[in-house]
């Protein structure tokens, strides 16, 4: 019986899906495993051979730790809002729906080729009503909840009502706006009800505000940071500006203390830690407060991690969107503050960041009045500093800081040295060395005595004092998109409230276009008649494609629940994720989100862990190979229809171009292919070598532009999942990048064939022994057993495809057909090739299905003692096979073993035997 792996593996996959091999509850005795892949956007190009790389090793390590007794969660679903959806819908006029199912449908057509053991009655698709109800639900608790310091967690909103009715806002120590109110009780009840509104808003934990926000008008949405990349949308490459809007956002920063710690907690690539870690960027130092005459009692506050340069200072820099420019700015600068605002909003935040030599700015007109000395500070904008990040001012000190050194130079502003180690460059640092000179109350001082000494200062004439702050701000969460989870908030005389519980879900309504409106609200605003209560105006905006990804993971534990996101019970037995495989590109999104919503849900009682998921691993990616021909250029310049081969190239003028990988095989193009891919290459001639057509090739980024995309459907139709599952890992170390490349992928297919051959006699019958193992035999089964082991639970799957290639060479040498060698071996390789193991275990006689829940073989490491050895016969110095017999036997023992061995007698040819040559563990020469 040949093996046929496109018959086997439909069997098992149906075998699979109709017994529901993998569906999985809490009610069980076993430990848990839970085991979760970042879900996929459902895009209509499909997957390709990157793609499923993280799917698959999650795969192994889950089927693996059902092999050990645990009882493993390990379900699938689609991150199924979002923009490129909506881009098609605003094209073609289909309904995002009707795309995103088609799109969800080949992807899980795809996803079953390759036989993952996922829970698929557990799959969730955040574009499900079933399931955006639960993140609009978590939405109005984040609404309905505010941050207190003291107790360090959220908590309800109602509470600080109460509070705020009987003492007023003393004793309150919240994360809210810097422009909340202090009042006493009798003026809280004074309080309209809309003023009292509006106070609360400063301080719950998602909140709508004026924000200056990353706008691209030619996607019609608002951009988190990480969507827009040198000044353009991620998607699209459109223009991005800076703009102010209404815009509800997240209180995160509340929790900016409690995501830092938490990292010290979890299992994660210590990079992506560090990324998280710098995006917080929590610094310590002190806040500033400048006096401006022309702003009366208001004062430009400041944040410095470096107060000791304070007598340096040359001027104030504000973002030019600080919202006191306009009236900080004088009329004779007016034109000049006015062109550089407008220039400032073409650029992103990022870029702004990002560009460090670049120097720009405007002078207001106005100064402030330095806190210690007196003296008049000028006020400028400028772009470097932003207006969500700190105050949004700075006090500029060229001798202590490179930008400002730049900032300074540029305008010709005064440059004072701070210390006798400061050079005027902004690099030397007198925390390590010198004291300062010129320096009022601290000169003569070290760096600590001056920082102690200044803070003290400006507490006592209530200048400043010290303070934390983190570099991270409140996230952003709306978008004007269509295709997104409606948020579940009406407007009444102009104020947000929340409708009733017991309405949600709130439905995606109905819309002509996916167009903004005429008047520029969002495509919500096309809908006809959707009012709440049929009276009051519903939000506009979308929820953010972040949204349903921020919890997930908990709808997994109970995707049927219509009465809570998961019951608690279920909640208590899974707990977190275990094990979580995913891209680095996460890092400041949806990973800090879910952190974020993680802790928050834990802090109102409704889940049981502080951190959602213990350990992280980023898969590396696949890159794709690309292949070029090279098509010969005429002494023009101009191309013509002949293609020289690689090798043969230099010999003429030619250009390289790009062809499908898919009808190349190891470099060598398909002539007759290349001649249908277009009606110009029809009567294409090639100059050949060796009679082949060979192409260049080169390590690229796998997309369609470039001809390398290579579908997993072609390789699975050719060589079967079970070998795309083992060449995936093969690859290389799972956290690298890699190229695909086919050309190996033969060896793995091979391997799997010979795994095959095992269990069947040279004419293909299944044939299997009941005889007792040889040591040899379980000495080889043995060292996969644990090599395969310590392998999965170090997530090194490359190196385990390598040792089961050299463990079935072995037992084929051997000529193992031993069923206790056989059968355990099925289970160890079960995890990485399930289709071939799981026909051969039932074709051992097992009950079909059940090798998903074997139990992993049990390694002795008895079997690994060394007391054989494979003696190299060889028969007048030629090596002719290798004999393995016990170490402990003496020459004359050997002798006879070997001349009675039925391969040795043939190798002979009845010649008689002159002398045997014998050295102990090294080698048998026999001499006829």
């Amino acid at each position: 019986m040949e093996y046929h792996h496109k018959t086997i593996e439909k069997k098992w996959q149906q075998f699979w899906a109709v017994n529901q091999t993998f569906r999985v509850d809490h009610t069980t005795d076993k430990p848990k495993y839970y085991v979760l892949d970042m879900f996929p956007y459902p895009s209509g190009a499909g997957l390709h051979v990157g793609h499923p790389l993280g799917y698959i090793a999650s795969d192994i390590f889950a089927r693996y730790k059902r092999l050990k007794g645990f009882n493993v969660l390990h379900p699938m679903g689609y991150d199924s809002f979002g923009l490129p959806a909506e881009q098609y819908a605003i094209q073609t006029g289909q309904h995002p729906a009707v795309t995103t199912e088609a799109n969800i449908k080949r992807y899980r057509e795809q996803l079953d080729n390759i036989g993952f053991s996922f829970d698929w009655s557990r799959e969730v698709r955040t574009s499900d009503p079933s399931f955006y109800k639960w993140t609009q639900w978590i939405f109005m608790q984040l609404y309905d909840s505010w941050y207190d310091k003291a107790q360090d967690r959220a908590v309800s909103i109602a509470g600080l009502v109460a509070h705020f009715e009987a003492h007023g806002s003393d004793g309150v120590d919240a994360a809210c706006d810097d422009d909340a109110l202090t009042f006493t009780a009798g003026e809280w009840k004074a309080f309209s009800a809309a003023e009292q509104h509006r106070e609360l808003l400063k301080y719950r934990l998602a909140y709508l505000r004026e924000s200056t926000v990353n706008w691209c008008a030619a996607l019609g949405t608002v951009l988190a940071n990480d969507e827009v990349i040198n000044g353009v949308s991620e998607r699209g490459g459109y223009p991005v500006e800076q703009k102010k809007m209404m815009q509800w956002s997240m209180r995160i920063t509340a929790y900016a203390e409690r995501l830092l710690k938490g990292l010290d907690s979890i299992d994660w690539p210590e990079p992506l830690a560090e990324m998280q870690r710098n995006w917080i960027g929590k610094s310590i130092g002190a806040s500033v407060r400048f006096a401006v005459p022309s702003l009366g009692e208001r004062q430009i506050q400041v944040f410095t991690t470096r107060v000791d340069t304070i007598y340096g200072v040359n001027a104030l820099v504000l973002a030019p969107e600080h919202e006191w420019v306009k009236a900080l700015t004088t009329a004779e600068q007016q034109a000049a503050v006015d062109a550089y605002i407008a220039q400032t909003k073409k650029k992103s935040e990022l870029d702004r960041m990002a560009d460090v030599k670049a120097v720009s700015g405007a002078f207001t007109g106005s100064h402030a009045i330095h806190p210690l000395t007196g003296e008049e500070v000028p006020i400028w904008i400028a772009d470097y500093v932003l207006a969500g990040y700190g105050t949004g001012a700075v006090m500029a000190v060229p001798s202590g800081d490179q930008r400002d050194y730049l900032f300074s130079t540029h305008f010709g502003l005064p440059i004072i040295p701070i210390s006798d180690a400061q050079q005027l460059d902004g690099q030397a640092d007198p925390t390590k060395e010198g004291r300062y000179i010129n320096s009022g109350i601290i000169n003569g001082m070290t760096y600590s005595e001056a920082v102690a000494t200044l803070i003290a200062k400006l507490e006592t004439i209530g200048a400043g004092e010290a303070t934390i702050t983190y570099r991270m701000r409140d996230a952003v969460f709306g978008r004007q998109r269509y295709w997104g989870e409606p948020v579940p908030v009406y407007f009444k005389d102009g104020l947000p409230q929340l409708i009733d519980e017991g309405e949600l879900p709130l439905l995606l309504p109905e819309v002509d276009k996916y167009l903004p409106t005429e008047t520029g609200e969002p495509p919500l605003g096309r809908a006809k008649d959707w009012k709440y209560r049929g009276q009051y105006d519903y939000e506009l905006s979308t929820m953010p494609g972040w949204a349903g990804s921020s919890w997930y993971w908990y709808r997994y534990m109970d995707a049927r629940n219509d009465e809570a996101f998961a019951s608690r019970e279920a909640i208590d037995y899974w707990r977190d994720v275990d094990l979580y495989i995913g891209g680095s590109e996460h890092a400041t999104g949806h990973l800090l989100y879910s952190r974020f919503w993680n802790k928050f849900l834990k802090d109102l009682g409704y889940v049981s862990e502080e951190e959602p998921f213990k350990k992280l691993i980023n898969q590396g990616m696949i890159q794709g190979r690309s292949n070029f021909v090279y098509r010969v250029l005429d002494e023009a310049g101009k191309g013509t229809n002949t293609f020289v081969s690689q090798g043969l190239k230099d010999e003429y003028r030619t250009i390289a171009l790009h062809v499908d990988v898919n009808i190349v095989t190891n470099d060598v193009l398909n002539l007759d292919k290349f001649r249908q891919l277009r009606p110009d290459f029809a009567d294409a001639e090639f100059i050949l070598e060796h009679g082949k057509y060979i192409c260049g090739h080169e390590v690229e980024k796998m997309s369609k532009s470039k001809y390398n995309v290579v579908n997993p459907d072609d390789i699975i139709e050719q060589y079967g999942a079970d070998t795309l599952r083992m060449y995936e890992m093969f690859l290389g170390p799972l956290e690298q990048s890699k190229p695909w490349n086919t050309n190996g992928i033969e060896g793995v297919y091979k391997f799997l064939r010979k795994f095959w051959k095992l269990f069947h006699d040279a004419e293909g019958n299944f044939a299997v022994s009941d005889e007792a193992p040889s040591r040899s035999e379980l000495k080889a089964l043995h060292k996969i057993i644990k090599k395969v082991e310590d392998d999965i639970e170090r997530f090194s799957f490359n190196t385990s495809v390598s040792s089961f290639m050299i463990c079935v060479n072995e037992l084929t040498d051997l000529r193992c057909n031993k069923r206790a060698i056989l059968q355990d071996l099925c289970i160890v390789l079960h995890p990485y090739a399930p289709h071939i193991t799981e026909e051969l275990w039932a074709l051992l006689g097992n009950e079909p299905g059940a090798l998903a829940y074997a139990n992993y073989p049990v390694f002795n490491p008895e079997y690994l003692v060394e007391n054989e050895f494979a003696y190299p016969i060889s028969v007048n110095g030629k090596t002719r096979m290798n004999l393995t017999l016990p170490l402990d036997l003496e020459q004359p023992e050997v002798e006879k073993a070997v001349l009675a061995n039925e391969d040795v007698q043939r190798y002979l040819e009845g010649k008689p035997v002159r002398k045997v040559i014998y050295v102990k563990g090294r080698i048998v020469n026999i001499v006829v």
